[in-house]
């Protein structure tokens, strides 16, 4: 649906026959204020609130609700120790802010944090976003905080510190329909490891078996995880590439060839374009070794690496590696996928079989952050791993689920830390 933009399909019954003349259309929108607010603050000659002559200050924002009481909707860090803090700049939306109103009042309280929750007031002042995104770098906005009590009972009370805005910038903050729906293409490729541990294809308990039926754990994840994939995809041209295997006529390795056999249009139609071209291959390649992932993330990451030439949020590269999952060459593919996280491009690994999955666990950066042996992190975690014996029998829907967690933040992330709206997007 999101793809296509709008979708129609004739409705069905039951049995899988048309329900009479009905069709029904779908089309994609996102209804919400999509804008954020990120303000840069800080405060100077605030109250002292303990013993020893300073304060842990912090601040509350509130907006005032439909029953007109004022609704707590962000706090700030605390800074310890100080009458002139300086907090970290912080991003709320600004549907949460002000409903998107950027003359609403908004109340700011400032408190001197106490362990035991009861928080010192300090002061307070109200204004809204409008009034403080006057506020620039070299022109800051300078509010009073004031205590009512104060200023009640002291003749000469000015105030109780001031809170200066630094910066006040308002911007989109862009979702994954946003930029599939602003034209970005996704390009997938898919890999298919054809080395010699998943087991001879003319034998029953191979991964890759030549079946009679017609079928084999590869075959059964290309199928699943290829329709999945596919409906992201507009053109729906894959490049299907396999590694590990030996190649007629001269039998060399190679760990980077069409299983189509035309390495200049590596190009299937659809899942079925894939699975014709696999069944077609299998019989003339000999399974050899070893399993190495790095030049087929190479591969596609050139791809990526020409499409930043762009500067536009027009391509996303994803690849799709199908494995038994052992690698030979981890220290070049940790190098790959490091030097990979900061291209277009995010990869997905299917194990299939019943192997030990730790190093495509290990792969999968989200428990820690990915280095390559000379040290260097990755931008951001780019790998997703899924094994797919754990979906085998699981309804389609999981499997989506699993296979696309983490693709849709990958998207926005990268775009977002490169500050490539999407291409057809509304400046804020």
């Amino acid at each position: 649906i999101v793809s296509s933009k709008k979708i129609t399909r004739t409705l069905l019954l039951g049995n899988g026959k048309p329900a009479g003349k009905g069709m029904i259309t779908i089309a994609a929108q996102e209804l919400s204020d999509n804008r954020v607010i990120t303000l840069s603050m800080a405060g100077r000659k605030l109250d002292k609130k303990d013993l020893f002559g300073k304060s842990d200050p912090f601040l509350e924002f509130y907006k005032p609700g439909d029953d007109g009481k004022w609704m707590l909707v962000h706090r700030t860090e605390v800074i310890k120790y100080t009458l002139d803090p300086v907090w970290k700049p912080f991003t709320v939306p600004l549907v949460s802010l002000c409903d998107g109103d950027v003359e609403k009042l908004i109340k700011v309280m400032c408190y001197d944090y106490d362990s035991d929750g009861g928080h010192d007031f300090i002061g307070e002042f109200q204004t809204s976003v409008a009034r403080m995104c006057e506020a620039q770098d070299a022109f800051p906005l300078e509010l009073e905080c004031i205590n009512p009590k104060k200023q009640k009972k002291k003749k000469n009370y000015k105030n109780s510190g001031i809170i200066i805005v630094k910066s006040c910038k308002i911007t989109r903050d862009f979702s994954f329909l946003d930029y599939i729906l602003g034209g970005c293409q996704l390009m997938f490729t898919v890999g298919i490891d054809f080395t010699a541990s998943n087991g001879n294809p003319r034998d029953p308990s191979s991964l890759h078996y030549i079946n009679p039926m017609g079928t084999n754990e590869y075959l059964s994840a290309i199928w699943a995880v290829g329709q999945i994939i596919q409906d992201y995809d507009s053109d729906k041209m894959f490049p299907a590439l396999g590694f590990g295997a030996q190649l007629p006529p001269d039998w060399k390795v190679s760990h980077e060839f069409a299983i189509n056999f035309n390495p200049t249009n590596p190009f299937c139609s659809g899942v079925e374009g894939i699975v014709q071209a696999y069944s077609a291959c299998l019989p003339h390649i000999r399974f050899y070794g070893p399993t190495n992932f790095s030049p087929i993330v190479n591969h596609v990451a050139r791809f990526a690496a020409q499409a930043t030439q762009q500067e536009a949020a027009s391509q996303y590269f994803i690849l799709l590696i199908i494995t038994d999952g052992v690698i030979s060459d981890m220290d070049e593919t940790r190098h790959a996928v490091v030097q990979a996280s900061k291209l277009p491009m995010s990869i997905i690994i299917v194990g299939v079989g019943n192997a030990d999955f730790a190093a495509m666990e290990f792969l999968d950066g989200d428990s820690r952050v990915l280095r390559s042996y000379t040290g260097e992190e990755a931008v951001r975690d780019i790998v997703q791993f899924v094994p797919f014996r754990d979906f085998r029998n699981a309804p389609k829907e999981t499997l989506a689920k699993a296979v696309l967690a983490e693709l849709p933040q990958q998207v926005v992330q990268y775009f977002k830390h490169q500050n490539l709206p999407p291409i057809n997007s509304e400046p804020a």
